[in-house]
């Protein structure tokens, strides 16, 4: 069952890229920009989470978070943030398998991964905007924006 607009997110604690954990409840009070991608290093991931580092996060108010959320290992994502620079939390959603992304309606289960959703939340942790796109295809930081600036 997919997470829809209006709704509380679904709570969660997964570890980040080092290790350390990272749980929704604790981010009430601040606007939540929650982005699952399918794969680490892969090249449209490398786009997006580009976007996000050069264009959302410098240009963001004081009181957004942005999580990245993947199926890759924690190891794997230590990695790839370490090469990219990355400022924000690559959270492991590994184990067990897809938990997270299935939880709110993005795992496709036959690859074992999950799709390009993309859920802004407000203070209280209620969804006000979500994006669904499909795999080879690149979601707008632009939109992001627009979306936070409403809230």
């Amino acid at each position: 069952m997919a997470v829809e607009v209006g709704q509380i997110a679904p709570d969660f604690t997964l570890k980040d890229q080092h290790g350390a954990p990272v749980r929704l409840a604790d981010l009430r009070g601040r606007r939540v920009v929650l982005v699952f991608y399918p794969l680490s290093f892969s090249p449209v991931c490398h786009g997006e989470l580009a976007a996000l580092r050069d264009e959302l996060v410098p240009a963001a108010p004081e009181d957004v978070e942005v999580l990245a959320v993947s199926v890759d290992s924690m190891y794997s994502q230590r990695a790839w943030a370490d090469q990219e620079g990355f400022p924000f939390p690559l959270l492991s959603d590994f184990w067990p398998h897809g938990e997270v992304a299935r939880a709110y309606g993005v795992l496709d289960e036959e690859r074992g991964l999950a799709r390009r959703g993309t859920f802004i939340l407000d203070g209280e942790g209620v969804v006000r905007w979500k994006v669904v796109n499909p795999a080879g295809s690149a979601r707008d930081v632009g939109e992001y924006r627009k979306a936070l600036a409403g809230l």
